[in-house]
């Protein structure tokens, strides 16, 4: 396995590490709808960072295509879920349109991971 694919599964961990941390946050702050939604994503998007770490380092599927899509579905994450996390505790934007610009990094990466299925993997 490289490093690579370590680093994808590492990150795909702390992602649903922090889920479950902002989910608890979540429940103590009144008002924290967006500290749920970033709890959720990080929740749904962690699985799915994690699958795409093993089917890269498997060479399930084409390990370029794949890693792209985990690494995009990791920024997205950062910036969407980062951006709500922060205006949810510290009422402060990661900076301006970071979450629609996550956002927009998330759908690339399930579109990368669909690609991924499609593109014969090199042997």
């Amino acid at each position: 396995m490289s490093a690579v694919d370590r680093i994808l599964l590492a990150l795909g961990a702390l992602a649903g590490l922090l889920g479950v941390a902002a989910s608890a946050a979540a429940a103590h702050v009144s008002g924290a709808d967006s500290l749920k939604t970033a709890a959720q994503f990080l929740l749904f998007h962690a699985p799915a960072i994690l699958g795409l770490g093993a089917l890269a380092a498997t060479g399930t599927t084409h390990r370029l295509l794949t890693r792209l899509a985990a690494g995009a579905l990791v920024l997205g994450l950062a910036l969407f879920s980062g951006d709500l996390a922060l205006r949810a505790l510290q009422g402060t934007p990661l900076f301006p349109r970071a979450a629609p610009i996550g956002g927009m990094a998330l759908m690339a990466g399930w579109l990368l991971a669909m690609v991924a299925a499609f593109v014969p993997a090199r042997r």
